[in-house]
């Protein structure tokens, strides 16, 4: 026959997991805009030209 786990995790466990994912969501999110904020400095300094190269319009930067 089966066993089933009968423990609980140790009071408060559940909120510290939440805290952390929260801490973890936040930093990961920050991140993510730092990267995409210079992305778009980057593509911002490049002329037409080159956007064009790269198959880009200016008016797309802002949606990077």
């Amino acid at each position: 026959m089966a066993q089933t786990a009968t423990k609980h995790a140790p009071l408060g466990a559940a909120t510290i997991l939440h805290v952390v994912n929260a801490f973890t969501t936040a930093f990961d999110d920050a991140f993510e805009w730092n990267k995409n904020r210079k992305t778009r400095k980057v593509l911002s300094g490049l002329t037409d030209a080159q956007l064009d190269d790269i198959g880009l319009e200016r008016s797309e930067i802002a949606k990077i």
